[in-house]
């Protein structure tokens, strides 16, 4: 019997699922009120991204060729093109709708939303005032001539669209456009309250005060509407040598900024003269993506909205809780010489992380610090930690990325910072990205030097720590350290080669490891020995490695997958994947961990990583995957990821009907972020 093809879902139809998860959190009333209107910004946030990066990508590709691509779930680039304009279409039509529910929603709970329209006349002087005190200094005006093209527009502001009409030749109105200045004063207007808390949109008190800034042109009405334009975020690097690669990148990320246009999305109830002039003198071509939209656009600013009205409409505090190892008056070092010990963001507080570099920093001990930085908080304690250390003597360096997406310019201006105070940079390894998370410190200790690693699945970002659940495991195991230091040693000499007998290091070994390691688990299928594979991944869609996943079902081998993003493999296929099973997890935190564990005949081997099982992960970056040894701590990554695959309140399944339906477990409800904090909780009152 033929058996059937191994089916690929395109990844970016994957992520428009999981897109459309994080939607159905704002609709989801177990989550509190602004939560889900905040849920409704982070899908905003996401799409913008996704038409920068991905749209844009799949854009080019159709202008190079239009053959049909296995990684695109072996779609023709325009095929792919069409399906995603059409399925965004769909999902800015339901998000509309979702925001429209939130909003009476808000209402009913004391937070009103007005417009330029439904002021009372207190409000209208309150406006008025805010508009000339506080506003109007940021506004920047730009009339549009008839016959010249529309400057380049920004790609993350929203404008408004103005049209000035007189009724004696209303066939001939003057344009103009008005950058909306949310980051500079912020989207939300709180007017004074009267019983209820009311809101206003920045654009709404734009709109309100128009007479004032057009005072100077003969007009009898108005018309303002919302545009947005999104342009391709890829970076073009020239190739030459002359110029560093700092000097590259700065000018690369200012040209970013006049992109090719991938998306643009307007009010729908905008005039057809109106759009039609802004299409043609913005040169908007057939491939562009013009979605109708509603009144209001970027409403990724929703992350922000401001924190008003009952407690019980945001998420409860869940403090950071104490590790049981670690204590404010003991030496981390100390303990991570006798122990390893798992961080467990947002769990733990990742201000161990901080006290570890900053024990190090004045430690007279301690010969040198290296790290690698990939995103890091606006205002970084561990730049602050680096910083001090080299002051006191120690020989710093650091990998900084200075190609992670969109904190491009950050990371430049880090640089510039940490070079100034005598810290050495170095930007890694020509054509890939250095994405692992790593710092060792070298210690003399007895006539000789000893290595503590911290190796983790997340930034060393104080900001995103607090949001996104992931590991840091720190460890003196002389074996790992050794490792550690070879990959330093080749991040700054690339021509070193090493070989690794712990670590698995992209782009050289991770792949064939994870085959060997899945081939390990169907020969002992074969032989009915215990075989199984856990994985907790943000995105799986490796081609490769698929297919071997299919193959070690069709051998037996039951296969948990937890993949929060992008899932290519298609779970649960009759003579293809039927012992494979696969969840997302959607709630407050995000899921950034990655987790593998393989049975091993009884055996099991239990890893954490940086790397996500994508090409991008696996062939054209530094990633590191780290095995667990110590015991105690395997045991913590077991009931994790127990209590994860309980889940029946967050959890969605990843199937073939690519539905997103939510999982239904007979029992008692099981939210597992919650329960893992109170897991993490019991842990720290036995130690």
């Amino acid at each position: 019997m033929r058996k059937p093809k191994p089916k690929i879902i395109a990844r970016d139809v994957s992520w428009l699922l999981f897109n459309e998860r994080v939607l159905q959190e704002a609709l989801d009333k177990s989550n509190p009120l602004v939560e889900r209107l905040r849920f409704l910004g982070i899908f905003s946030s996401n799409m913008d991204e996704f038409f920068r990066v991905r749209y844009a990508s799949i854009k080019r590709l159709s202008q190079l060729s239009d053959t049909p691509k296995k990684r695109l779930g072996d779609t023709a680039p325009s095929d792919l093109l069409a399906e995603i304009s059409e399925k965004v279409v769909y999902m800015q039509a339901e998000a509309q709708r979702t925001n429209d529910l939130l909003l009476e929603e808000l209402e009913e709970n004391g937070i009103e939303f007005v417009d330029e329209k439904s002021l009372t006349a207190g409000q209208k002087e309150h406006v008025h005032k805010v508009f000339i005190d506080k506003i109007s200094p940021t506004i920047f005006t730009l009339i549009l001539a008839d016959k010249k093209n529309v400057p380049e527009l920004k790609d993350k502001s929203i404008y408004l669209a103005i049209k000035l009409i007189k009724n004696a030749e209303p066939d001939d109105p003057q344009y103009a456009l008005i950058e909306v200045p949310s980051e500079l004063v912020g989207r939300f207007w709180e007017l004074p309250k009267y019983g209820n808390h009311y809101v206003m949109y920045l654009e709404d008190v734009i709109r309100y005060n128009l007479e004032y800034i057009f005072f100077t042109y003969e007009f009898d009405r108005i018309e303002a509407h919302t545009v947005k334009i999104t342009r391709d975020a890829e970076l073009d690097l020239d190739d030459d040598v002359s110029k560093g690669f700092l000097e590259k990148m700065s000018k690369s990320v200012k040209q970013r900024r006049i992109g090719e246009p991938v998306r643009f999305v307007y009010d729908k109830t905008i005039s057809s003269d109106m759009l039609q002039f802004l299409m043609q003198r913005m040169d908007l071509d057939s491939y562009d993506s013009l979605i109708p939209g509603g009144r209001y656009h970027n409403k990724k600013d929703y992350i922000k909205f401001p924190n008003i009205g009952d407690k019980r409409l945001d998420f409860e505090a869940m403090p950071a809780l104490q590790h049981p190892d670690l204590d404010m008056d003991r030496s981390i070092l100390n303990v991570i010489r006798k122990k390893d010990v798992l961080l467990f963001m947002p769990y733990h507080s990742f201000s161990y992380l901080i006290r570890t570099l900053r024990e190090a920093a004045i430690d007279p001990n301690v010969v040198s610090i290296q790290t690698t930085l990939y995103r890091l908080a606006d205002k970084s304690r561990v730049i602050s930690a680096l910083v001090n250390a080299a002051k006191n003597g120690k020989q710093v360096t650091v990998v900084i990325e200075l190609r992670a997406r969109f904190d491009e310019e950050a990371n430049i201006k880090w640089t510039q910072e940490l070079q100034t105070e005598g810290v050495t940079v170095i930007f890694g390894v020509p054509g890939l990205k250095v994405h692992s998370k790593l710092f060792l410190i070298t210690r003399k200790e007895g006539g000789t030097l000893k290595h503590y690693a911290s190796i983790g699945t997340g930034n060393f970002n104080e900001s995103t720590s607090k949001l996104y659940t992931d590991y840091h495991l720190l460890t003196s195991n002389k074996e790992i350290c050794n490792e550690v230091e070879k990959v330093f040693s080749f991040l700054q000499s690339n021509y070193k080669r090493f070989k690794y007998n712990h670590l698995f290091v992209s782009p050289h070994g991770t792949r064939k490891s994870f085959l060997r390691l899945i081939e390990r688990e169907i020969s002992h299928a074969k032989r009915g020995a215990p075989a199984g594979i856990t994985l907790k991944l943000n995105s799986l869609c490796d081609v490769k490695l698929i297919e071997k996943l299919y193959e070690a079902s069709s051998y037996g081998v039951k296969i948990r997958l937890i993949i929060r993003g992008i899932c290519s493999l298609v779970p649960g296929v009759k003579g293809m994947s039927e012992n494979i099973e696969a969840i997302s997890i959607i709630d407050r935190f995000l899921e950034h961990s990655r987790v593998m564990i393989f049975e091993n005949g009884g055996n099991p081997a239990y890893f954490i990583s940086s790397a996500d099982w994508m090409p991008r992960n696996l062939d054209y970056r530094v990633e590191i995957t780290v095995p667990v040894y110590e015991d105690s701590i395997k045991r913590q990554l077991r009931d994790h990821m127990e209590i994860i695959w309980k889940d029946n309140v967050k959890s969605r399944w990843h199937n073939e009907a690519q539905d997103n339906e939510y999982r239904t477990i007979k029992g008692p409800k099981i939210r597992s972020q919650y329960a893992l904090y109170e897991y993490v909780k019991t842990q720290q009152k036995r130690g």
